[in-house]
């Protein structure tokens, strides 16, 4: 980097903590600004008495957003197809679409990804959510959330503990295979 774009970088960070009563918080502010405008880098600047901070690292909704995404993204589209055309359409709708109980409604996106898609992703409780929203029984994203942790939890595994504002995701176990089996047989379940 040469000198002049360093220089001009300096003011810059002066300049933001410039109405900032001297101290040394202005001074860790001064360098952790300083550290952000030149990318997260750790260097020290000549004139600082320590060194600039380094960028924060998974602690930005981008950051978070990005490690979401990594592997296989789940197709709602074709999960809310599979429940309508699948052999067991007619015990769904029966079973669980009629009626009201909001675990076997939860877990039945994660039971046809299961069972009909090879188990071949996680779904957030957010997936659940628009994909029973598409079914016409929306159950809402927080409900989804509360009722993945604490009434359904027996029958699905996080990939992750519950942190507020990340998102789990959620496979179906062997014993909510079996139960969801229960409740299209009509002997509602455990």
């Amino acid at each position: 980097m040469d000198a002049q774009k360093l220089v001009k970088l300096r003011k810059q960070a002066e300049k933001a903590v410039g109405k900032m009563p001297d101290s040394d918080m202005k001074l860790k502010a001064f360098e952790v600004i300083l550290g952000h405008l030149l990318g997260g880098s750790a260097e020290r600047v000549e004139g600082s008495r320590g060194r600039a901070a380094p960028a924060r690292q998974g602690s930005s909704r981008k950051t978070r957003k990005a490690e979401e995404s990594k592997g296989a993204t789940p197709d709602l589209a074709k999960i809310v197809n599979l429940v309508k055309d699948c052999d067991e359409s007619e015990a769904i709708g029966k079973e669980i679409l009629d009626r009201t109980s909001q675990v076997d409604r939860t877990l039945l996106p994660l039971y046809v990804v299961h069972e009909y898609m090879g188990n071949a992703f996680d779904l957030t409780s957010g997936h659940i959510s628009k994909v029973t929203g598409d079914l016409g029984i929306r159950i809402s994203q927080p409900a989804a959330s509360r009722t993945l942790a604490a009434t359904a939890s027996r029958y699905v595994m996080g990939d992750k503990v519950k942190k507020k504002g990340l998102a789990v995701r959620y496979k179906l176990t062997r014993r909510g295979v079996k139960y969801m089996k229960q409740v299209l047989k009509g002997s509602g379940g455990e």
